[in-house]
C-alpha cells in the first residue's frame, strides 16, 4: 500500500467518525443533559446568592 491509499484510508476514517459526533450530539437522547448543562450555570448562581443572603443575615443577627 502506498501513501495515498493509507490517506484515503484516513480521510473516510475522520468523515466517519465526524458522522458520529455529529449524530450523537443531535440526538434526542442528548438534549436533556446539554439543557441540564446549559442551564447549571444559573442554578450556580441561584444556590450562591442564596449563600450570601443568609450569610448577610447571620451576621446581622450577630451585631
Amino acid at each position: 500500500m502506498d501513501y495515498i491509499t493509507w490517506r484515503s484510508f484516513y480521510t473516510v476514517l475522520v468523515f466517519v467518525l465526524f458522522i458520529g459526533v455529529v449524530w450523537w450530539a443531535y440526538s434526542k437522547g442528548q438534549k436533556k443533559n446539554f439543557d441540564e448543562a446549559a442551564n447549571s450555570i444559573f442554578d450556580e448562581d441561584k444556590q450562591s446568592s442564596v449563600t450570601k443572603d443568609s450569610t448577610k443575615q447571620e451576621s446581622k443577627n450577630n451585631e
